[in-house]
């Protein structure tokens, strides 16, 4: 599969595509036109004798530097070279590919005065599978990305480090011979315009977002396993009780969603008659008001994110006159904002899902089963301690809950003195995605032992194929075993 870039923008999928799928990049022959009709306006103003800044000035708070011509070139290296001060454990290929792709979407936008063999070159790099390295620490979400993509641009160089198509770190220049590509020496305005976006922060939203959605869906069906295994009703997810009366389409698709994974129970059919319950517990009866809530934070999020694909993120950017001016349009808040926004709903997902758990667990609230679905409870102990990973799972969840994007430390001696902390909305977020699948998948084993205890009835049809897909990689009740791998299994599962 390749993805054609041009002034128009992407969309999530192509990001998706690029930075999971190893999607090739291809640049179309207007944005070419359009990159180097815009480079003659840089180059034109690079010649006059007005200081203009990013082309002829130094940058941040050594803005009124005026710089000469003869040192712009090494301006433009020294720029790169310095802003590659990330620290920190490596960050996972995906992310380093979709920020490589978005700053690509940028340059072949023709609003920042690139040369067009600038753009070609990055896309040579991701089409060869060069991975540069880019930390975990070094960007405050404003000016963009800054450390996160000038190590991308350190690679474009020569330089720096990289990994190459078998995961092995090996010499820039190697890689880079290898792939057949030549490395770029920047001018005027190059290297600004190749770290002033919020591309990393964008593409580990838009990763999010793949995730969650997937989520969700599980999160439904295993949420109804869990309704169906508890003896809970399927009545509160009728269809009248949702849009007429309560009309956010995040909770109609999701008790939709449970209501149809119930239907042809014979465990809820089993109890419609002589139960003794008047209601469910919240964390059954309630399930589609949180994971419906979840939905539409993540429709809000996607929002935002189809709106800053659409966008020409740098500083100065050439405008249709040919004017170059500068902005801040680079500052990460709508981002970080939405990051920290899904942090919050996904960990209450995880809080809700884990109660479920709980309730199995316990003999006085699981409706006769087995104290922690033991095979001989005492001898056994059960999915006991799944809970307590349960447990800490959603705590560290919590934690990770506390928005980034209400801090802010003043940097480049007071000149970027407001900044957004949008990449560490996007590195936490995606431990609480990781985690939130985690805990969904002990939910899932669990609800599918209770549900195997209740035969001879049998499971609603799309409730059982999940328990049957399940037992495929996971078995059933029985004596305690190692359970760490069968978790680890379950995981897997839901994540592929």
């Amino acid at each position: 599969m390749s993805i054609t870039l041009n002034s128009s923008g992407l969309t999530m999928e192509q990001v998706v595509e690029v930075a999971r799928n190893g999607a090739k990049v291809e640049i179309a022959s207007e944005a070419i036109q359009k990159m180097a009709t815009t480079r003659a306006h840089i180059e034109s103003l690079a010649k006059a004798e007005t200081p203009v800044y990013g082309i002829s000035t130094g940058f941040g708070a050594l803005a009124n530097r005026h710089i000469a011509p003869v040192d712009r070139v090494q301006l433009q290296k020294s720029l790169i070279r310095s802003h590659a001060a990330g620290m920190g454990d490596p960050v996972e290929k995906e992310v380093v590919r979709a920020l490589m792709l978005l700053r690509i979407k940028t340059l072949v936008s023709g609003r920042t005065g690139v040369r067009p063999e600038l753009a070609t070159t990055y896309a040579q790099l991701l089409n060869a599978n060069i991975t540069p390295i880019v930390h975990e620490y070094g960007s405050l979400g404003c000016s963009g990305d800054l450390a996160p993509l000038a190590h991308c641009a350190l690679v474009l160089m020569g330089e720096g480090r990289a990994v190459g198509p078998d995961g092995l770190e090996k010499p820039v220049p190697e890689l880079l011979k290898a792939a057949g590509i030549n490395p770029i020496e920047l001018r005027e305005k190059e290297g600004l315009a190749l770290i002033n976006g919020t591309d990393g922060m964008l593409g580990m939203l838009i990763l999010a977002l793949q995730d969650l959605n997937k989520i969700l869906d599980q999160s439904d069906v295993i949420a109804a396993m869990s309704v169906e295994a508890l003896m809970g009703t399927d009545q509160t997810f009728r269809p009248e009780l949702h849009e007429p009366l309560r009309p956010h389409p995040g909770q109609a698709q999701s008790a939709a969603n449970m209501f149809a994974a119930l239907k042809g129970s014979e465990v809820v059919a089993s109890h419609k008659t002589g139960d003794d319950k008047v209601q469910d517990a919240y964390s059954l009866r309630c399930a589609p008001q949180v994971s419906g809530a979840v939905r539409d934070t993540l429709s809000h999020a996607s929002m935002v994110a189809t709106r800053e694909l659409a966008a020409t993120i740098d500083n100065p950017v050439v405008l249709d006159s040919g004017e170059v001016t500068s902005n801040g349009n680079f500052h990460g808040a709508p981002v970080g904002y939405v990051l920290d926004f899904l942090a919050i709903a996904a960990t209450d997902l995880s809080s809700i899902s884990e109660r479920r758990t709980d309730r199995f667990l316990d003999k006085s609230r699981s409706s006769g089963l087995s104290p922690f679905l033991a095979g001989d409870a005492g001898v056994d102990s059960g999915l006991m301690i799944a809970q307590y990973t349960q447990a800490a799972l959603v705590s560290e969840n919590k934690r990770l809950s506390v928005p980034a994007s209400v801090d802010s430390i003043p940097s480049s001696a007071m000149q970027e003195d407001h900044v957004s902390m949008g990449w560490h909305a996007g590195r936490k977020l995606r431990k609480v995605v990781d985690n939130v699948r985690r805990v969904i998948a002990i939910e899932l084993v669990t609800a599918a032992r209770a549900l195997e205890m209740r035969a001879p009835l049998k499971p609603a049809p799309i409730t059982g194929a999940l328990l049957a897909q399940l037992r495929k990689e996971v078995p059933g009740v029985g004596p305690d075993r190692f359970l760490a791998p069968e978790l680890e299994a379950a995981e897997k599962l839901l994540k592929h």
